[in-house]
């Protein structure tokens, strides 16, 4: 009986652990695609301004 729920624990705890990081993994890949659409749109902006000065 306790080696049956030692078994549940573990694989409770491994699955909270693997849902954590797929919710982290989740919430840095939308934060990645706003930074790149930043870095996007200044690059563009100085692109413009830059062929708009010669």
């Amino acid at each position: 009986m306790n080696i049956a729920l030692i078994i549940i624990i573990v694989i409770a705890v491994i699955l909270a652990i693997f849902g954590g990081l797929n919710s982290a993994l989740s919430w840095l890949l939308w934060v990645a695609l706003i930074v790149g659409v930043i870095a996007l749109i200044v690059f563009l902006f100085r692109v413009i301004s830059g062929s708009r000065r010669t």
